[in-house]
């Protein structure tokens, strides 16, 4: 592999004798890696129902290797949200990172949202997370998996670093900051990268890490925690941005992470380094792991941690019509009415502990799951609410095996046709369609046709 003669000169200086090791990792095939959705599915359950080789990443509990071969995007339990497919070695920023549920965590730079997705399993469903990111069309994507993966208590915005820290009130417990860079650990990865390193190379990257990571350390609590990580491999990028931040603030301070799995601490070469602790970071090498290159730290805001805020959604309870009320009948809970809200015949559950109390101006793509629209004489139940149910929390349901050619007509958009005794009787209404036991979206049953309810930006091609 052709690399850029002042990156090579670089990547000689830092490695010294483990250069030729890198070399030849960059002609080595890359590693495929899944992270399980523990709010749909166990890793043990998951481990027995999938038809994927696997084998256990070792820093990511629920992550797993999988063969290209697998191809397990295009398997329906991808679709319905089961697993995030994430490059093994990014799967340590928010592994590192000790969310605990009932925390408020923010992902100030999170499409298309592994981080987020990693962090929301800690969750739980308790707390609140908070996943931004400043590109609009990205933070389009980041919903989207927060969606797909059944996400109740998440509000997903777009908007600058510091707009955040200037609209809102609110500070928080966690923070995931994997910070743009100039992706020097994905050259094997992604080749076109090697090209983009030269236009817009580290000094260019390191002035926007600095400046994102000083508002992130303002919307961090006392006695809170923010990883922050990267992809890349130079000095000025990691350690360097770090340098900068505790230089300025002595309310911060690393926190040490475990030299295991062939993980390399930050780097000690200078003073600077030296005095503040840059061996507590990790630096990912490809020739030490199976997986790409990263970069991770974790930093500790001092002082005494306070518990969660909560910013409830308050006791304002609006009128909802007869036609949600009957769509809502057939649900096993009722939705807490002082938590929905509707707009513009849009119907939303918001998340318990409410963000927008506390940051009122800041601009959202959805706050909490949108439920549904209100039609004239119905309710359309959403894709995003259907992520967010069980088989056994809506009274009708259809659930086929996972190679039925009837679940891939489903994703596609098809009507599907079933036969009597599989309907058991019931012929007319809203379905949950599900495969095994897992839910993938709507459908409305006529006699023995469904008409197909798949969310239609969300089909297979």
């Amino acid at each position: 592999m052709r690399l850029p003669e002042k990156y090579e000169l670089q990547m000689r200086r830092l490695l010294g004798g483990d250069y030729p090791l890198y070399e030849d990792s960059l002609e080595e095939s890359r590693h495929f890696g899944l992270r399980v959705n523990e709010l749909k599915i166990s890793v043990e359950e998951f481990r027995e129902k999938v038809p994927f080789h696997l084998e256990p990443v070792p820093w990511a509990r629920n992550g797993f290797y999988y063969s290209e071969e697998d191809k397990p995007a295009l398997h329906p339990f991808y679709y319905a949200g089961l697993f995030y497919i994430q490059e093994p070695s990014a799967m340590t920023s928010a592994g590192v990172l000790p969310v605990e549920p009932g925390d408020t965590v923010l992902d100030l730079c999170a499409a298309p949202g592994g981080k987020s997705t990693q962090a929301a399993v800690k969750l739980n469903g308790k707390g609140l997370l908070v996943s931004n990111d400043i590109s609009a069309s990205r933070a389009k994507a980041l919903l989207k998996n927060i969606e797909l993966f059944g996400i109740t208590n998440a509000s997903v915005i777009s908007e600058n670093p510091y707009a955040i820290l200037q609209k809102s009130d609110i500070k928080f417990d966690k923070i995931i900051l994997d910070a743009p860079c100039s992706g020097e650990g994905m050259f094997r990865k992604d080749p076109k990268l090697r090209s983009a390193w030269e236009q817009n190379g580290p000094e260019n990257y390191s002035k926007i890490q600095q400046e994102i990571i000083g508002y992130a350390a303002e919307l961090l609590k006392p006695g809170g925690m923010m990883v922050y990580s990267t992809c890349t491999f130079n000095e000025l990028e990691n350690e360097g941005t770090l340098i900068s931040l505790l230089s300025k603030r002595d309310d911060l301070e690393l926190v040490d992470i475990p030299k295991e799995h062939g993980f390399y601490p930050g780097r000690t070469e200078t003073e600077e380094q030296k005095r503040f602790h840059m061996e507590r970071a990790v630096r990912i090498y490809p020739f030490a792991v199976k997986g790409e290159g990263h970069f991770v730290s974790l930093i500790k805001k001092k002082g005494e941690r306070i518990r969660p805020e909560v910013f409830p959604a308050g006791d304002r309870k609006v009128k909802l019509s007869e036609e949600f009320e009957e769509f809502e009948s057939h649900l096993s809970m009722p939705f807490d009415r002082c938590r929905i809200r509707v707009s513009e015949g849009k119907v939303y559950c918001l998340p318990e502990s409410e963000f927008t109390d506390a940051a009122k101006k800041v601009r959202y793509l959805r706050n909490g799951v949108l439920l549904g629209e209100e039609k004239k004489k119905r309710f359309e139940p959403s894709q995003a609410l259907a992520m967010t149910l069980k088989s056994d929390d809506f009274d009708n349901v259809i659930s086929l095996a996972a190679d039925d050619v009837r679940v891939d007509k489903y994703l596609k958009g098809e009507t599907i046709s079933f036969t009597a005794e599989e309907l058991g009787g019931n012929y007319d209404g809203t379905v949950l369609f599900c495969v095994e036991g897992f839910t993938l979206g709507w459908g409305k049953l006529s006699g023995t046709t469904m008409k197909n309810k798949y969310l239609p930006g969300w089909r297979k091609a």
